[in-house]
């Protein structure tokens, strides 16, 4: 069962590029997410991934020598909740579907790909700590910094461009 959750119904599994398969994996469930219950069922559902991502993470990698194995995807799917809540907010906000806020989706998805490939700053400091911790904060982090840059441009999209 800590596989199947870790590896997001073994997601984690297809190659190339697992953490860009649980990154687009964990777009359709945030948005089953937000049907069920608007931005408050997307902020239930990252805090539920945050705790169970972390244990079964843990349970993994506890007696492997590997602290980062690339099938766990769990983690992407914690990132891309997190950098998908400007969307599910402003699309309850607004009144509109979530995918009519698809330049935020897009957004979230880019961004966030290249902030986990990267690794800037407290990114990458949150990666180094070679732990079940480290393996998902790094993504949180990267979801946050991402949800920032959906925010702003969102903010340059509505007071700029309209």
């Amino acid at each position: 069962m800590n596989r199947f959750v870790a590896t997001f119904a073994f997601v984690g599994l297809l190659r190339p590029a697992p953490g860009t398969w649980g990154s687009l994996a964990a777009i359709p469930v945030a948005f089953a997410l937000h049907q069920l219950g608007g931005f408050a069922a997307l902020l239930l559902g990252t805090v539920v991934v945050a705790i169970v991502g972390w244990w079964t993470t843990h349970e993994l990698i506890r007696d492997s020598d590997n602290k980062d194995p690339s099938e766990i995807v769990i983690d992407e799917v914690l990132g891309m909740f997190l950098a998908l809540w400007p969307v599910s907010y402003g699309a309850v906000m607004a009144g509109a579907s979530f995918f009519a806020l698809w330049p935020g989706v897009l957004t979230a998805f880019v961004f966030f790909r290249i902030f986990d490939i990267w690794k800037p700053g407290p990114v990458g400091l949150a990666d180094r700590r070679g732990d079940a911790l480290g393996v998902m904060l790094d993504d949180a982090v990267a979801g946050g910094l991402t949800m920032l840059v959906v925010v702003v441009f969102a903010a340059f999209s509505h007071l700029v461009l309209m």
